[in-house]
């Protein structure tokens, strides 16, 4: 199952695991991005709630963009090694 999802994710997967292996990596970093990948998504709902119940379109804007957040960084969290975790916080 994780390898199919990996396959589906690959585009993704591929920006962060591309490249050195990380060499400071600590698996605290994995747990913050998975919590903050929850939060991205449970504002994602709010402001989505929010755009609809004002019936303006362009308030979905900022739904889409934590969605998107959160998806990459749950994606990354849970599929991605540890070199892409230590890639999307900026670590070398």
């Amino acid at each position: 199952m994780k390898e199919k999802l990996r396959h589906i994710f690959s585009p993704v997967l591929a920006r962060f695991e591309s490249g050195e292996p990380a060499t400071s990596y600590r698996p605290s970093h994995r747990k913050v991005l998975l919590a903050l990948g929850v939060l991205f998504s449970l504002l994602c709902a709010v402001s989505t709630y929010l755009a609809f119940s004002s019936d303006q379109l362009a308030s979905l804007l900022p739904a889409v963009i934590f969605g998107l957040v959160s998806l990459v960084s749950i994606v990354v969290a849970t599929l991605g090694n540890d070199t892409a975790v230590a890639r999307i916080w900026g670590l070398k």
